[in-house]
């Protein structure tokens, strides 16, 4: 049984077409149904179907029969079974979520390498590729749509990935997702090349938690890897990190829903259904292990814990509040419930006098942010006041102290300030040539600083600069950039430490009011033309009101900025027809004293919707 199991990832950049082959493994394997499949089968969530990503890993269980002529190829590798066990995880291929890769790859032995033939070797490629070298995998290299593609842009594409990889041409594979052309040659090259789990002679149970979900039945139901021994129903578990006991409810595996089984075996993936009701007693990288009586803790943990994954650093950060106070509970369950989810989101409780209580949440990017806050909004049904992201400065105090500012309410007072510093990265972006000029003309609006240019091939250069991250992680950048390489460009960062910078902390009124959730903390440099375009948005999506709603920025109680709003205006001359011109005059005035009497006396109360439509 051990020898016939495959545990493999799909790795890629971003629309390199990793789910579209998933669909083929399904189809070939006959996973699901005729009537079932759908395109992207594996992206189960509305927002991944809605943006057209993958948000999530995705692990599936196939069972593949070999075909006999192929069969004897590898007779003395796989004893001559033409039965196997493929464990499949489908992963996202967006730089927000490469956490979701470094969990899948410490539960395989192999990874398919897929690119497109048109697009060829791009930032996320290197960096995936980089991950799973690390962790010793085997990888197959794929050159991925060649329906779309002539025999030259394939054999181009397929040598520049043999020499990444360091391979020959030939064993880099030609394939479409979309056709199913070389997909089961894929297939038999899964089971040549990728190697079975080794087998453990020892027979306590060891199983790594790569992901979890809640449910309201069964408590945690924990993602696992099995390395050693194996689990069932009614054991006894123990987890390591979490320093936390249950008793097993349900194992099975992936089908591509929740399948019960008798037992998980050695180098099996599938789910066990803990039990535990407490969210935070489970996390993603723990270990855990079976306990043979009640008296047996484990003793030494450091011996038995597996290695999990790296665990991912925030960039970015948000505050999250619920519309009405009385729901902080309600928010506080869901996003206990959401991290088993999704470990790379990090909270904590933070309280501002004007908004009440909420909670300071990190993300590992823009669009991480966007989409978490989506989540929270449809699985859990929660309206949200959610504050302007930003990233961590850090402040330098004239007492010599220094204060992280995850916050604009953070930020101290300036005669208390004497110095502030923000987080800088190294950026790598690959471009074809042809663009080197826009590329060029395009850097210094975002601060960024060119180091050095490699060649990959003779189309394609790899750029390497640096920047404050503010600037790289802002939506505007990833638009920039993919616009002024008709989308051919793509890049990858990592964080380098902190420079000086000369910072301001930009407030927002409404309708003469702060709005602490507005406010943002800016280079006094960009502080205008920043702040301007953000409230030009808001007049956008801000509903108007009675009166006139006037939009403010302002600096140390200085308005630097300043947009306005139109009243709603009901046409109180309607109904004359003729008559003295005063009789108009007096219905307008009229008007127009009851607006200012009703600006004076109201308090707009912004909707939820507002604070989520500007994240995006």
């Amino acid at each position: 049984m051990q020898n016939q199991i495959r545990n493999f990832v799909i790795i890629s950049h971003i629309d390199h077409g990793k789910s579209t082959l998933a669909d083929r493994f399904l189809d070939i394997t006959g996973a699901v149904g005729r009537g079932k499949m759908q395109d992207q089968f594996l992206d189960s969530m509305d927002l991944e179907r809605e943006k057209g990503i993958t948000i999530k890993m995705h692990p599936i269980r196939l069972i593949f029969k070999q075909a006999q002529n192929q069969k004897s190829k590898i007779k003395n590798q796989n004893e001559g079974s033409e039965i196997y066990i493929f464990n499949l995880i489908d992963t996202p291929g967006h730089i927000d979520f490469s956490y979701e890769i470094s969990r899948a790859l410490a539960c395989c032995e192999g990874a398919v390498l897929l690119v497109d033939v048109k697009q060829g070797i791009q930032a996320q490629t290197l960096f995936n590729l980089e991950q799973a070298q690390k962790q010793g995998l085997v990888i197959i290299g794929c050159v991925n749509k060649v329906d779309l593609a002539n025999e030259e842009q394939i054999e181009a594409s397929k040598k520049e990935l043999a020499d990444i990889l360091g391979v020959k041409t030939s064993e880099i594979l030609s394939i479409s997702g979309k056709t199913g052309q070389g997909v089961e040659e894929l297939l038999e090259k899964i089971i040549s090349n990728i190697p079975s789990p080794i087998e453990n002679p020892l027979n306590d149970f060891q199983g790594l938690i790569f992901d979890s979900k809640y449910d309201s039945f069964s408590g945690v139901v924990a993602y696992v890897r099995v390395f050693q021994g194996e689990i069932k129903r009614g054991d006894k578990i123990d987890l390591l990190a979490g320093d936390y006991s249950s008793e097993v409810k349900e194992v099975g595996y992936f089908n591509p829903a929740l399948f019960p089984s008798q037992a998980l075996k050695q180098g099996e993936i599938g789910y066990i259904k803990t039990g535990i009701k407490i969210p935070d007693k489970v996390r993603v990288g723990d270990t855990i292990v079976k306990i043979k009586d009640q008296n047996s803790k484990v003793k030494n943990e450091q011996e038995r814990a597996l290695s999990g994954y790296k665990e991912p650093q925030p960039v970015l950060f948000l505050s999250l509040y619920p519309s009405v106070a009385d729901e902080f509970d309600i928010l506080k369950d869901a996003l206990l419930k959401h991290k088993l989810n999704d470990p790379a989101f990090s909270f904590q409780i933070e309280s501002q006098m004007a908004l009440g209580r909420g909670f300071r949440c990190g993300f590992l990017g823009s669009l991480h942010a966007e989409i978490t806050v989506g989540r929270l909004k449809n699985e859990f049904g929660l309206n949200l006041i959610a504050t302007s992201p930003q990233v961590i400065f850090k402040a330098f105090l004239k007492n010599g102290k220094v204060v992280d500012v995850s916050s604009p309410a953070l930020w101290p007072d300036v005669a208390l300030l004497q110095e502030a510093k923000e987080p800088w990265v190294k950026v790598e972006i690959i471009t074809p040539n042809q663009y080197f000029s826009q590329l060029f003309r395009m850097f210094p609006a975002f601060e960024i600083t060119l180091e050095s240019t490699h060649s990959l091939t003779k189309e394609k250069s790899l750029l390497q600069a640096v920047a404050p991250l503010r600037e790289i992680i802002s939506g505007s950048f990833y638009e920039r950039l993919k616009s002024s390489t008709e989308g051919y460009a793509s890049f990858n960062f990592e964080q380098t430490g902190y420079q000086k910078a000369d910072l301001v902390k930009v407030d927002v009124l409404v309708a003469g009011e702060k709005e602490e959730a507005l406010a943002k903390i800016l280079t006094k440099e960009k502080a205008f033309s920043e702040i301007k375009k953000f409230l030009e948005k808001l007049k956008e999506i801000l509903p108007p009101q009675q009166f006139a709603l006037s939009l403010q920025a302002s600096i140390g109680g200085k308005i630097i900025a300043r947009e306005t709003i139109s009243a709603l205006r009901k046409d109180v001359t309607a109904k004359l027809y003729g008559g003295d011109v005063t009789r108009k005059k007096k219905l307008l005035e009229a008007q127009k004293k009851g607006k200012q009497k009703l600006k004076n006396r109201a308090r707009v109360n912004i909707p939820a919707q507002v604070f989520l439509d500007i994240l995006k």
